[in-house]
């Protein structure tokens, strides 16, 4: 099974590469590969087609990325509705939503420093807190996104992680036939994240981990 990372200017240095250090863990037996306008691989329907799942990794701003990724929406939309699986971090589940961005969720995203009792102020690298299946874990965060959904999406939705203050920081969704599994931090941040940030490292890849199993899975979430 392959596993598409995006690499490109819609995304920074380190970003594509944790995510696919991630996805080539044995667990998954995914064969992992970049696509993007300087890789091997384009990001086109045809490549998608032959891909268990596709990843956009973090990035810079949503305006910015989106002005890099917008071409490419009725591939990346018309991928997850035939069953493929989609996989965001950060910039990357931004986009999943529909102001601008790919519109795979029963919903829209928004920033989650903008909500009235948000405990993160920053758009630069912090720790946010997030409750995980519930249990709380720290995790790197760089403006990080959050989700807000249709009143109906309950039945499509499964919410993994939220905010501390209720907001949902992870979930995944049914898209036609496929999944969506989206995240506003990144805990698939590697130790270098951290210390090139004056921060403590705090390693919550066990996370990212859950997000990717609960993608691949087949049937409702």
């Amino acid at each position: 099974m392959t596993a598409l990372v995006y690499r490109g200017p819609a995304s920074v240095p380190g970003c594509p590469e944790a995510v696919a250090s991630l996805l080539a863990e044995p667990r998954w037996g995914l064969d992992v590969r970049f696509v993007g306008p300087q890789e091997d691989l384009p990001l086109t329907e045809q490549t998608l087609a032959g891909a268990e799942l596709y990843a956009q990794p973090g990035g810079g701003t949503l305006r910015r990325g989106w002005r890099r990724m917008r071409r490419h929406r009725r591939a990346v939309r018309s991928y997850v509705h035939g069953g493929g699986r989609y996989l965001g971090f950060c910039l990357g589940a931004y986009l999943a939503g529909e102001s601008p961005g790919f519109g795979l969720l029963p919903g829209d995203t928004d920033q989650y420093v903008d909500g009235d009792d948000a405990v993160l102020e920053t758009e630069d690298d912090a720790l946010v807190d997030v409750d995980w299946r519930g249990h709380r874990h720290t995790v790197f965060a760089q403006d990080p996104a959050t989700f807000v959904l249709d009143e109906r999406a309950d039945a499509g939705v499964e919410i993994l992680a939220r905010y501390p203050d209720g907001p949902p920081a992870a979930l995944v969704a049914l898209h036609g036939h496929g999944r969506v599994g989206v995240v506003g931090p990144h805990p698939e941040a590697t130790p270098d994240w951290f210390t090139d940030a004056g921060l403590p490292v705090r390693d919550a890849r066990e996370l990212a981990r859950d997000l990717v199993d609960r993608t691949l899975e087949r049937g409702r979430p």
